[in-house]
């Protein structure tokens, strides 16, 4: 029996098996496909949430935590694997301003450097930019990492760890007995662990329910193109009318990301396609010269105000639920681990866990 059964192994189910490791636990994840391959491989690695300041207040609590912890963690995991989750301190451009008094507040509460900046000195960060505007908003300490490497990093530190991880093993119930999860049953077996997290993204509710709580997590497609550029041709985080342009180190450039409620349909579609062509040259026309190189879709696990799930089950006393990021799972993912670390491990929490617990959501 090991000391705790991870279900899921996306960036959050591997964090958290990290954290747990860490404390000196015996962990198992299981993962239904390849770890990493749902909506943690295919967002885009940006240390924030899109327009910070819509978020509640428990959102950037975490952002905030995980912000002032990832360079230490990225150094560690390349220093742990030799694999290098690029983080990039590239500085955030926000071209809307409709909402800049919101985030000037927002900024002063939590002690973030905001700028408003005028159309020279758009033109100086961004010498790429397509059409000007008078002002932007200007996160400079903002960056993002190369999420498809800090996964396959986060991964092999985890191996190195001794912590197993069982791939393309889908779990198919918990069995309970009492007020406690008995076993996790797979196709084969049925596993037993001292205790059992959920993190298992879009797909947490569906095997919550059999647990008896109905948790408001549900699947939100989105979409990305991926641009053989150059390097240099990009040099910052730009964000416009909810689509966003990153370059990697190597010279290519992410453009996303559609918002789909499509159920767990994850195919792509030359809609969705078309429209992100014109944004990111709308955005960024030299990138029309550019062939792309990727289209992909992945499942984000959307909850009620993009609010994760950090908590102790609300009836079984060893079942844990860390899930529902939405659109936030990197930036979100170091602390979310940690807190569900503390909760389990009975530590004083990094941040207060009220907000993020399971309310009111028992079924008839």
């Amino acid at each position: 029996m090991v000391d705790c059964v991870v279900i899921g192994g996306g960036l959050i189910g591997m964090l958290s098996a990290w954290e747990l490791r860490q404390s000196g636990l015996s962990v198992t994840v299981l993962e239904q496909g390849q770890c990493g391959k749902e909506s943690s491989w295919a967002g885009g690695g940006i240390l924030s949430p899109l327009y910070p300041w819509r978020y509640a207040d428990a959102v950037t609590a975490l952002a905030h935590w995980s912000q002032a912890h990832y360079p230490g963690f990225l150094r560690l995991l390349h220093e742990q694997t030799g694999i290098d989750p690029q983080l990039q301190n590239d500085g955030l451009l926000i071209l809307d301003t409709g909402e800049a008094s919101a985030a000037e507040n927002w900024a002063k509460r939590w002690a973030y450097d905001l700028q408003q900046v005028d159309a020279e000195a758009i033109q100086a960060l961004a010498p790429s930019l397509g059409e000007v505007p008078d002002s932007a908003l200007w996160l400079p300490a903002i960056g993002h990492v190369r999420n498809p490497r800090l996964l396959k990093s986060l991964k092999q530190s985890l191996l190195n760890q001794g912590v197993e991880i069982r791939e393309h093993c889908a779990v198919r119930g918990l069995a309970t007995q009492g007020d406690s999860v008995r076993g996790v049953q797979t196709e084969n077996e049925t596993l037993s662990a001292e205790k059992v997290v959920v993190t298992s993204g879009a797909w947490s509710g569906q095997l919550l329910a059999s647990t008896g709580i109905d948790l408001p997590v549900r699947p939100v497609r989105g979409q990305m193109i991926l641009y053989c550029g150059e390097p240099g041709m990009v040099s910052r985080i730009i964000l416009s009318q909810d689509r966003y342009v990153i370059a990697r180190r190597d010279g290519r450039v992410l453009v996303g990301s559609t918002l789909e409620e499509t159920g767990f349909d994850c195919s792509t579609t030359e809609s969705a396609r078309a429209e992100l062509m014109v944004e990111a040259q709308r955005l960024i026309p030299a990138l029309g010269e550019m062939d792309i190189e990727q289209h992909w879709a992945g499942l984000r696990p959307a909850s009620p105000e993009g609010i994760p799930y950090i908590s102790a089950h609300p009836e079984l006393s060893n079942l844990y639920i860390n899930t529902g990021h939405f659109r936030n799972g990197v930036v979100l993912g170091l602390a979310s681990a940690h807190l569900l670390a503390d909760i389990l491990l009975g530590r004083a929490p990094i941040v207060a866990p009220q907000a993020y617990q399971i309310k009111s959501a028992i079924c008839d």
